[in-house]
């Protein structure tokens, strides 16, 4: 039995009632799925991110490493190249005029070519009186 307003009647409307807290409760439980859903998605996705924050942060370090090591290598270069006077307080003429095998193969071994730029250090308790 239904009005002129096109409504249903008293028992008609509990139904309809009915119905609509049904739609409200089943809306709710979607929205609350769908909420879980994105919640997990954005977990996921700051998961991914900190992973590669991670990577890149242990990729970085490797180059820092290298790149140091790199420079250390370039710095023993610069030293290789020096001649032997630069800094070590003696004329070269010491070695290259003394005519001895000796002088020139310290000469023209590397070693001691690095070695000759090196200083000697000594403390005041190794000299004997």
């Amino acid at each position: 039995m239904a009005s002129s307003s096109g409504t249903t009647t008293s028992s008609g409307g509990s139904d309809l009632q009915g119905e609509m807290d049904q739609r409200k409760r089943r809306r709710m439980i979607s929205n609350r799925e769908s909420a879980r859903r994105s919640r997990m998605r954005k977990q996921k996705h700051m998961d991914d991110l900190m992973t590669q924050l991670s990577q890149l942060r242990k990729e970085n370090n490797q180059v820092a490493e290298l790149s140091h090591r790199l420079h250390s290598l370039n710095e023993i270069i610069a030293v290789m190249k020096q001649p032997i006077d630069a800094g070590s307080g003696f004329a070269e003429e010491q070695y290259v005029g003394s005519d001895t095998e000796f002088g020139d193969e310290f000469i023209n071994n590397s070693l001691s070519f690095l070695y000759a730029c090196q200083p000697i250090l000594a403390s005041a308790d190794m000299i004997m009186y």
